[in-house]
């Protein structure tokens, strides 16, 4: 059968109605002093990007309602919400080129026992205050059992000394316990639920936060109203973020997952990794947490 946008010719083989060689003139456009991997990923993405278009008979009319989806994630984004990059999450391409990234650092041996990343999200904001070992990143009364994640970072890989470090630790934040980050959410003081945290003498760290809670891509811009004309769910399981940075070691962009969470096996971003699962257990001999989790960090050197 012939794809969309071609024709079968007398001897069956596909022939495009269209133009054929009119994606080689627009990458032949592409001039000598341009950027390397421009450069090199540029007819990649251009035949692609027209192999599309042929194969779906794409029209103005829809292609004008694409642009205006981006046009629109554009003037939605800000410091505190990424609304372009939420289309990233929810078409899963942030979750495949983390991936990607991942690959080519394993591949070059220099990530072989590290912790998995994944996505950033586009919730995202940097600056956080800075929270000491032990301290609490609630800046307002919960409506959610508290936990107090801890662990400690290592470097990777941990069978070879499993040496600490100290200094930041990481970035931390969540959503409320209403699905909510603070952006979104007026009742809550900024910066509520985030956090720099930093490691005791031993490598380790220790905060008090809120049991997190599933929430959902918000339906009031174009990622929320493209998964409503795919029917798809909008949530993501429960998760707490996390940035950890030291010295001579490679960032780490991961989240740690509520096992339990309904949505663990269809998270609308694809981010779920089994290796970043976590428990909630109850906490004992602690009147100010009902639950603790633990999970220690490996990083890779740089």
């Amino acid at each position: 059968m012939a794809l969309s946008g071609e024709e079968s010719g007398a001897d069956g083989a596909a022939k495009t109605k269209y133009d054929p060689e009119f994606t080689d003139r627009v990458i032949a456009a592409t001039g000598p002093k341009a950027h390397p991997r421009l450069k090199e990923i540029m007819p990649s993405l251009l035949r692609h990007l027209h192999g599309f278009a042929r194969d779906v008979d794409l029209t103005i009319a829809e292609l004008m309602i694409g642009i205006e989806m981006i046009n629109e994630a554009g003037r939605m984004s800000t410091d505190k919400r990424n609304e372009t990059g939420m289309l990233c999450d929810i078409l899963g391409l942030e979750t495949l080129a983390d991936e990607i990234s991942s690959k080519l650092l394993f591949d070059s041996g220099s990530f072989e026992a590290a912790t998995p990343s994944t996505v950033l999200g586009p919730f995202y904001r940097p600056n956080a205050p800075l929270i000491p070992y032990g301290g609490s990143i609630i800046y307002a009364a919960p409506d959610s059992p508290l936990v107090p994640p801890s662990g400690e970072m290592v470097d990777a890989p941990v069978g070879e000394g499993g040496e600490r470090f100290d200094g930041e630790a990481g970035r931390r934040r969540r959503a409320d316990a209403n699905g909510l980050y603070e952006q979104q959410d007026v009742a809550q003081p900024d910066m509520n639920l985030r956090g720099r945290l930093q490691t005791d003498e031993t490598g380790r760290y220790a905060v008090y936060c809120v049991r997190p809670s599933a929430y959902g891509i918000p339906p009031d811009g174009p990622s929320g109203r493209l998964l409503e004309l795919l029917d798809r769910h909008p949530y993501r399981p429960a998760h707490i973020h996390f940035v950890v940075t030291a010295p001579g070691f490679r960032a780490l962009t991961t989240q740690v997952f509520d096992r339990e969470d309904e949505h663990i096996l269809d998270d609308t971003v694809f981010a779920v990794k089994d290796e970043l699962l976590v428990s909630f257990e109850p906490r004992e001999g602690d009147d100010k947490a009902r639950w603790t989790v633990e999970y220690d960090f490996a990083l890779s050197e740089a």
